[in-house]
């Protein structure tokens, strides 16, 4: 969806700028938002496999596991499972629909903060459930969280990072999503056989809430978002914390006002904007890229890997451990893609990640033995994530007329 308008005359390669350790740190906390969507993207799989979660909440699937004499692959066809799931998809999708607005009207660290404390409330919850509506409650807030935090973390960290390194600054955002799946995946595993395990991998979502929640409070909004709600004593301290003390900030500052001014006499609404011919190739190209990328199955893969492991035979532990690797090869892909993006390009990496899935997924397709899907998965999500530069191209790429999109 559109996000805040758009800019004309884009020459932020032109303004001078460094890498400050205010800019740093202000990022790595923005940042850290990641860790809400990475922690539950990993951790949910895993939990749906431990065996005292499901006897409290899906007994069903847990006696026809008991009964599969070849494979678990249909023992999951619950739809209450399947609403527990899915409900958080659902609940962003909900919150990403209102998010552009909310960040526009309060800034991106409000919204930050608003999203993080949406996330608190519902890990409490799942941590706590003592039935099926307060597990798919929590799983609603958390996704309301997860909407609010996609949405402004990315637009935050473009805005702040000095132009020539905003490639790099804005993987940062996935490399927290990465680590937030790691983590979520040892964790899983190493509570894979407590009795009350299930409760403390969902109950711990709090503690990366807190950090972003926390660390949100102590910086502040970006330049960009303060010009836009005139507040512009408050928008100099920042651009000035986030350029350096020697750097001449005020060609920087003007043109943020200019743009803010052209928005507010354009007076059109972003929604209907977009639909203009002139924006026709950027709406397209917005939808596309991640469209795709979704039918790939990555989120699939990701998200239920433990499950899918188990499903062509491998143990519980076995499916954890397999789990924690795919997370260790989509770090490793991130850091990779943070060397290249701003040296080499957005393309280059859409052409590389492009092949290496294509071959990825005709192994997978081709394979009907264990270790090469392994092997091939940890391919295609490798180049997966590299796919998630998609939205660089969109933000920071130079052109006279910018728009910004957030999925």
């Amino acid at each position: 969806m559109a996000v805040g308008g758009f800019a004309v005359d884009d020459n932020s390669r032109a303004f001078s700028g460094k890498v400050t350790a205010s800019v740093v740190i202000t990022c790595i906390v923005a940042a850290s938002g990641g860790l809400i969507f990475g922690y539950d993207i990993g951790i949910s799989g895993g939990v749906t496999t431990m065996q005292p979660f499901l006897k409290k909440f899906f007994p069903a699937v847990l006696r026809k596991a008991a009964d599969a004499k070849t494979n678990i692959y249909c023992v999951y066809d619950s739809h209450v499972l399947t609403a527990f799931t899915s409900s958080l998809y659902i609940a962003g999708l909900a919150a990403s629909l209102v998010a552009s607005r909310l960040t526009r009207a309060v800034g991106r660290r409000n919204t930050m903060i608003i999203g993080g404390l949406t996330f608190l409330v519902g890990a409490a919850l799942n941590g706590g459930a003592e039935n099926i509506v307060m597990l798919i409650l929590g799983r609603i807030l958390l996704g309301f969280g997860v909407g609010f935090t996609n949405q402004a973390t990315p637009i935050y960290l473009s805005e702040m990072a000095p132009p020539k390194w905003r490639g790099a600054f804005n993987t940062s955002f996935q490399f927290f999503i990465g680590i937030g799946v790691v983590v979520a995946n040892c964790l899983n595993y190493g509570t894979a056989k407590l009795s009350w395990g299930w409760r403390l991998s969902l109950g711990l979502a709090i503690v990366p809430s807190v950090i972003m929640t926390v660390g949100a409070l102590l910086i502040s909004d970006t330049p960009s978002s303060l010009v836009e709600r005139g507040k512009m004593a408050q928008a100099r301290d920042s651009l000035r914390k986030a350029r350096g003390k020697d750097i001449d900030i005020e060609p920087e500052l003007a043109e943020l006002v200019k743009t803010s001014e052209a928005v507010k006499a354009a007076n059109e609404e972003p929604f209907v904007t977009i639909f203009e011919r002139q924006y026709r190739p950027h709406l397209v190209m917005a939808f596309a890229i991640p469209f795709f990328q979704q039918l790939t199955g990555i989120n699939i893969i990701a998200f239920y890997a433990p499950v899918l492991f188990q499903s062509v035979g491998f143990g519980s532990d076995s499916a954890l451990i397999a789990s924690i690797i795919l997370g260790c090869v989509n770090l490793f892909s991130i850091l990779v893609s943070t060397f290249i993006v701003d040296r080499y390009g957005r393309r280059i990496l859409f052409l590389e990640g492009g092949t290496q899935m294509i071959i990825g997924q005709v192994c997978c397709n081709l394979s009907a033995r264990h270790l090469i899907p392994l092997f091939t998965w940890n391919i295609h999500i490798t180049c997966t994530y590299v796919l998630k530069l998609r939205l660089e191209i969109l933000r920071n790429s130079d052109r006279k007329l910018k728009l910004n999109f957030v999925f």
